[in-house]
């Protein structure tokens, strides 16, 4: 077994192995106050806590999402080339399993000459890792003996030193936290120091001024972009610029190459850095072979100046270096851009403004918008000068010009039915008849009456007694002629020749009819006109003489050219709105008029005269606001 008794930490335990062995509490106080990285805390951790627990092997597990671990740490670290233990790769193998639960899993090892049977010699001794709130991985320990009970306390010294690491993540959190609110503060003394000048020029200088002295640089740079170039306006400890200078001309053009690349410049470059750094290489080389930092400052997504910041190489920049000072230019970009955009007098504010809007109308930028500007522009133009036909749209119904009814002519049965809907018939032909047997039975009876009447006028022997019976016989004839004239309109024909449009009776045959009830309608299909409803609101646009295309929603694709003929001068009112009947005569083409069935329906476009676009596809807003409006 190994022993853990001289000093389990290695150089971060000399102080108290000193005084000898080290007992528990010097060692756990010396991990809560560890300040190294975090695998060197692991495998101080893993040594600390197989001395305490005379464990002889410990290693932590990662245990990934996708259900494999990762090896961590291992206490003793496995020598290089060296191949994993059975029980660091059985710990692998069941750290997923572990993971999914909370409970600490002690398992048997067996070695390779021990039976199944026998009481194994070696245990693994599992304990689950948890960090915010989840199982994140697996705390392996070998524990050696055969005694449970010496597991058993193995188990629970390594429970209680467990939370060891929680604490580290912990103190690393608040470390970064406390860092963080460090950086955040240099960045807002950046943003404070220039919101106490309401000029350019002291701004500047008290930026830079104060960037050289949070991130002990020696020369901080501001650039701002005037037309196409960088200009430097602001250098830290130094009051006046001359531009002949060799120096201000190179961080000119290093600024250049910045804004260009739009993109912050680091050098020395970092490995694989696709940047292109001639000219920061160069203000590098011949100017005090510093580090440089160059960062785009950018309004609403677009470069305004350059930031260049420079210190010597031995002090290399670090990455939370880089993101506190891009913080801090980002805060004082906003107020930076303020006042060089107006700390200017009022002619070159002007001139500036005026550039900017024709650069913008007629420079690259933006082109879709302006194609689109220039679409709507053409567009509107269009609508207003160019005219299109203006057509009203119309519902229509297809009628027969001549249709004529034909109603039962007296109370009765319908007995026989010879037509249908659709038949074409002619003048006199047969349609139905009505039952007439009770008509003919009175009939009978009335002519045995008539006879027995004309016998006694016959035999009469006054001349009074002959006449009343003369006048009852001419009374009964009367009532055989009217009989007779309804046993032969029991026969129903046929006034006009032409088509069946109303009239399927075959179920009601033996029904009872009642004097007057439609039977059949007859229709000429050859004359048909179409029935126009136009709104109100467009029956002033069309004239008696106008004409147009009509289709039936039956056949949509054939379009009927039609004539008005009459405009109904007194308005209906057809669901709830306002029409006016426009009767029109169909003009062809015959293929298609021949189509037409009475009771059709359709919509008809009436052609109104040729007007402006616009004012066809706006007219009825414009007659609603002025309703509205009264204008």
């Amino acid at each position: 077994m190994t022993q853990y008794s001289s000093n389990p930490l290695g150089d971060g335990g000399a102080a108290t192995a000193n005084q000898g062995s080290p007992n528990t509490a010097d060692l756990i106080d010396h991990l809560t106050q560890f300040e190294g990285p975090p695998e060197q805390f692991l495998l101080h951790l893993l040594a600390v806590q197989c001395f305490i627990a005379q464990a002889e092997h410990g290693a932590i597990l990662r245990v990934e999402a996708e259900g494999g671990a990762d090896v961590l740490s291992v206490c003793p670290p496995i020598p290089d080339g060296g191949t994993a233990p059975v029980w660091l790769a059985q710990s692998v193998e069941i750290a997923p399993t572990i993971a999914k639960g909370v409970e600490v899993v002690v398992r048997p090892l067996h070695g390779g000459d021990e039976m199944y049977e026998e009481q194994a010699c070696e245990h693994l001794i599992l304990l689950p890792l948890r960090s915010g709130g989840q199982v994140r991985g697996v705390a392996s320990f070998l524990s050696a003996g055969r005694d449970a009970a010496a597991v058993d306390a193995c188990r629970q010294r390594l429970e209680l030193t467990i939370s060891l690491l929680s604490l580290y993540e912990m103190r690393l959190t608040l470390q970064r936290r406390r860092t963080d609110m460090q950086n955040l503060r240099r960045s807002l003394d950046v943003l404070t120091t220039i919101h106490e000048h309401a000029q350019f020029r002291a701004a500047g200088m008290a930026l830079v001024n104060q960037i050289a002295s949070g991130w002990n640089a020696d020369r901080v740079s501001l650039g701002m972009l005037a037309g196409r170039y960088v200009q430097l306006r602001a250098l830290s400890h130094t009051e006046h610029i001359t531009r002949k200078m060799k120096l201000v001309q190179d961080i000119e053009s290093a600024m250049e190459e910045c804004l260009d690349q739009d993109e912050e410049l680091i050098y020395p470059a970092p490995e694989n850095d696709p940047h292109v750094l001639r000219a920061t290489t160069h203000l590098s080389t011949h100017h005090g072979q510093t580090a440089i930092v160059s960062m785009p400052l950018r309004q609403k997504g677009a470069a305004i100046g350059v930031i260049a910041v420079e210190r010597t190489k031995e002090k290399l920049w670090q990455p939370e270096e880089i993101e506190t000072l891009r913080l801090g230019c980002e805060l004082v970009t906003a107020w930076v851009n303020h006042l060089y955009e107006y700390d200017r007098w009022f002619g070159a504010r002007w001139a500036r403004a005026t550039r900017k809007g024709l650069g913008a109308l007629v420079g690259p930028r933006h082109t879709w918008a302006k194609i689109t500007a220039i679409a709507v522009c053409a567009v509107l133009l269009f609508l207003v000068l160019a005219k299109g036909e203006y057509r009203v749209s119309a519902d229509f119904e297809v009628q027969a010009i001549v249709q004529q009814a034909v109603p039962a002519p007296f109370e009765g049965y319908l007995a026989k039915v010879f037509v249908e809907v659709d038949q074409d018939v002619e003048a006199g032909d047969v349609l139905a008849e009505l039952d007439a047997l009770e008509l003919e039975q009175q009939r009978t009876g009335l002519v045995a009456e008539r006879v027995s009447n004309q016998k006694r006028a016959d035999s009469a022997q006054t001349q009074v007694e002959k006449q009343i019976a003369l006048a009852e016989v001419n009374r009964v004839q009367a009532q055989i002629d009217l009989l007779e004239d309804q046993i032969e309109r029991a026969t129903i024909r046929a006034p006009i020749g032409g088509t069946i449009v109303t009239g399927d009776l075959d179920q009601m045959l033996g029904a009872p009819v009642q004097k007057g009830d439609l039977l059949f309608e007859i229709a000429p299909l050859a004359r048909l006109r179409a029935v126009l409803q136009v709104p109100e609101d467009q029956i002033a646009d069309i004239n008696k003489t106008a004409g147009g295309q009509l289709a039936t929603y039956t056949s949509p694709g054939d379009r009927i050219d039609f004539e008005i003929e009459r405009i109904n001068p007194v308005a209906q009112s057809v669901e709830q709105s306002n029409v006016f009947e426009v009767r029109a005569r169909l003009t062809g083409p015959s293929e298609h008029v021949e189509k037409l069935k009475p009771a059709m329906k359709g919509v008809a476009k009436i052609d109104a005269g040729p007007e402006p676009y616009a004012w066809i596809w706006t007219r009825k807003m414009l007659n609603w606001v002025r309703m509205k409006l009264w204008i």
